[in-house]
């Protein structure tokens, strides 16, 4: 019934707007529309378990860029909350540590869609779930897990993620795991496994055999060309974005683009401001900071950078954020002068890599994360609530409803089903 409503409420507004002329609005309902008409997925979203509690979670608006209140409020349908664990030693107390804020996590993400939420919101599984849920209304859950480092060197533990409802997982965060070898190794040229280890591509073996996605959006280039040629299912990167575009580590260049492709892939362009355009970044970044320094500093309010911030207890970093918000109030008429002087990277920046991925590899090939809570967020699209926007510049460039329906999440949910049925097939071996 639901997909039956939208599709009339597209077509009248289409009516409307051709019969009436009025061109200025008919891209922005036409938008908002077709927003609702699609499944709008997000791949990459992070999490703090702090969010995760009786008294405070997803189901109000937390401090957070990502919460349901936020989801609703933008038609944003399936969120992939993330497991997400730095890396640490290789060794077992390591492993230990790593394994244990992985099960925070995972119970974190159960414990919303079962205890807090669960009228408002339900994981899914499969893509069929995926279908299935949005139809209902409700929002969707999803889980990805960052970095394998918490499988420690047990195989079996891939079994016991896929169990909990892992459905795509990279094999190393920023650093070199058991794994993989990570994209940081291009800062000093040392990698710890030339690709990928013994045990990574047995891990890979298991992931296929069990249905999860293989993620390259941070091991290295030998270790992504090895997932390429080892994998049975295509590839996914659940975070990066164009190498063309920005010369940055944690993008694709056109090679690994075209391995994807062959792969049958798709690469969820990431809004995460330095992958997009890192000089743009840094330039407002570097006014913007000098600004909330002097607006701070005559309201007693102090100003710390993102790794100060992260480097708090949850309850601090709340009180902080508290204390942030009244600060961009206060600075909020300057900030505006400032991006005229200073543009920040925008959702139009973001639909320039959208746009090249798309014509490089394909409009099958491409989709949406936002990395929010994780260093995500532009100008545009800085959370949640903020998603239609994605939509309205996709609509402003020319892409058609069933183009924005492909990137918005039906080539993700191409890319699941193959990675569902491959499973299917070596489970029946």
């Amino acid at each position: 019934m639901r997909l039956i409503y939208q599709t009339a409420n597209l077509f009248s507004a289409l009516l409307f707007f051709s019969c009436t002329g009025e061109g200025k609005n008919k891209s922005m309902t036409t938008a908002e529309q077709i927003h609702q008409a699609v499944i709008t997925i997000d791949t990459h979203d992070d999490i703090d378990i702090g969010n995760f509690t009786d008294s405070l979670n997803y189901s109000i608006e937390t401090k957070s860029q990502v919460h349901i209140p936020g989801m609703e409020e933008g038609g944003l349908d399936v969120a992939w909350f993330i497991v997400y664990t730095g890396q640490g030693e290789l060794n077992e107390a390591g492993y230990a540590k790593a394994a244990a804020n992985a099960d925070d996590k995972f119970n974190a993400i159960h414990r919303l869609v079962t205890d807090y939420a669960s009228d408002r919101i339900e994981l899914a599984l499969t893509a069929a779930d995926v279908r299935r849920i949005w139809k209902s209304g409700k929002k969707i859950a999803m889980i990805g897990v960052e970095n394998g480092f918490p499988i420690g060197e047990d195989i079996n533990n891939v079994e016991v993620f896929y169990n909990r409802g892992a459905r795509y997982m990279s094999l190393a965060h920023n650093g070199h795991s058991q794994l993989s070898d990570s994209n940081t190794g291009e800062r000093d040229s040392i990698y710890l496994h030339n690709g990928l280890s013994d045990l990574g591509k047995k891990v890979i073996e298991k992931m296929n055999y069990y249905g999860i996605m293989v993620d390259i959006s941070h091991p290295s280039k030998e270790a992504i060309r090895q997932m390429a040629l080892h994998s049975k299912t295509p590839l996914m990167a659940s975070h990066s974005s164009a190498r063309a575009l920005c010369n940055h580590s944690r993008n694709l260049d056109d090679e690994q683009l075209q391995w994807v492709k062959k792969s049958q892939g798709v690469v969820q362009t990431v809004a995460f401001s330095s992958y997009l355009n890192t000089q743009k970044h840094n330039d407002y970044k570097k006014a913007k900071d000098s600004l909330l320094k002097v607006v701070g500093a005559n309201n007693n309010i102090t100003v710390l950078d993102k790794y100060e911030v992260r480097a708090l207890s949850f309850d601090d970093r709340q009180a902080y954020l508290q204390e942030n918000k009244k600060l961009m109030k206060l600075a909020e008429d300057e900030i505006k002068e400032l991006k005229k002087q200073v543009p920040p990277v925008s959702v139009s920046d973001f639909v320039d890599h959208i746009d090249y991925i798309k014509n490089k590899i394909g409009i099958d090939h491409v989709g949406i994360s936002s990395d929010f809570d994780g260093g995500g967020g532009i100008e545009g699209w800085n959370n949640a609530s903020e998603s239609l926007n994605v939509t309205k510049e996709l609509v402003k460039r020319g892409y058609t409803q069933d183009e924005i329906a492909k990137i918005w999440g039906g080539n993700l949910l191409r890319v699941m089903e193959r990675v569902e049925a491959v499973a299917a097939e070596l489970q029946e071996l």
